[in-house]
């Protein structure tokens, strides 16, 4: 029998959300039905709000969450009633060219439900990356649903979803930070701290964060920067340099996506280096860089998708470090709201006041 149940609805380009009824269906084969206990305020919401990613409104936001496990359908064996999972939105298919490779962590065909959640005048909703978990339940893949550690609270363990796992996995997974490196993290906020912590993780011994916020570099010492730039004050390449001996770091880690943050990535680090790019550039941003100095300067540049994760592997990894006191996954938790306060949490988000606001049902 189909659940009805309230949710975070985007209807329109750029008009406020609405919390409006929504109608789960049962599971069918290969699906599960979450009950969803917190909910992350993630940027991608916002740019699904407004049109940023395509036009397929009305959509169901949220995407970073946990919950337990409602009801499962037919085929489903990884995960059972009463299972505390993590949604993600890469569930490998197993027979991708990348899978077949052996590199499920670019699985390029990830699954998503077959049935769709409806409003309750029977209208299609698009689900926030295939999850749409601003709702008391939700509809997903079951191999969107990663078993964790149910002594790990939902509010933070959620954040692995996205945006946490997007920056640990980009400094650990994409840039292979070593012990003893160092990084540059340029963007201070929750993929870009989620970045400067996995970088500690990783053992990396000069992190330098920079952003044009004094707050948020106070965040950022907070997650494990040894160093702090103010770019807005100060030439970011030239601090970083004389952070390093003049050299540069061995990693750079562009979390905002803009043309100019990534030059200043670019020629912030050693030769040999790496850059990575996890922050989401717009459709019409470009870059021209010398390609002598794409050449000369050696090294790598990459993009990071997702942190270039696995969940399977990665969130029970993450989450046991929570437990264990050495992995910060509960201070991403800016503070805790309703269902609906999401419309004022995208303003204080991009205020820059907040890392993360967590819905909690």
């Amino acid at each position: 029998m189909p659940y009805e149940v309230k949710g975070v609805v985007a209807r329109s380009k750029g008009a406020p959300v609405t919390v409006e009824t929504v109608i789960v269906p049962d599971p069918g084969p290969g699906e599960a039905v979450v009950d969803i206990q917190a909910c992350g305020v993630c940027h991608t919401d916002l740019h699904y709000r407004e049109g940023g990613i395509n036009d397929d409104y009305p959509f169901l936001l949220g995407h970073e969450a946990a919950g337990t496990v409602a009801a499962v359908g037919e085929g489903v064996t990884n995960v059972a009633v009463g299972d505390f999972v993590v949604l993600n939105w890469r569930a490998v298919c197993g027979q991708c060219r990348a899978c077949l490779k052996g590199e499920l962590q670019y699985c390029f065909n990830t699954h998503n439900a077959a049935q769709k959640m409806t409003l309750a005048d029977g209208t299609e909703l698009s689900a926030a990356l295939g999850i749409g978990a601003f709702v008391e339940k939700t509809l997903v893949h079951s191999g969107q649903c990663t078993k964790v550690d149910p002594q790990a609270p939902a509010t933070a363990a959620g954040l692995l979803g996205c945006g946490v796992m997007a920056g640990v996995g980009a400094a650990i997974n994409t840039g292979g930070v070593q012990r003893g490196e160092s990084v540059a993290v340029f963007g201070c906020g929750g993929v870009g701290n989620a970045a400067i912590a996995g970088a500690k993780l990783a053992g990396a011994t000069t992190i330098i964060a920079v952003d044009i916020d004094d707050r948020k570099l106070e965040w950022a010492r907070r997650f494990g920067a040894t160093h702090t730039v103010n770019s807005k004050a100060t030439d970011a390449v030239e601090a970083i340099k004389g952070h390093t001996n003049g050299f540069g770091v061995d990693v750079a880690i562009d979390a905002v996506g803009h043309p100019a943050v990534f030059e200043q990535a670019f020629y912030a680090r050693d030769l040999a280096g790496r850059v990575v790019l996890v922050g989401v550039p717009t459709p019409e941003m470009t870059i021209t860089l010398p390609l002598i100095e794409v050449f000369g300067r050696g090294g790598a540049v990459k993009s990071s998708w997702y942190g270039d994760c696995l969940p399977s592997r990665d969130f029970p990894m993450l989450v046991d470090l929570y437990r264990q006191g050495r992995f910060p996954l509960e201070d991403f938790v800016s503070e805790t709201i309703g269902i609906d306060d999401v419309e004022s949490a995208f303003e204080k988000m991009h205020h820059g006041e907040v890392l993360r606001s967590v819905v909690v049902f």
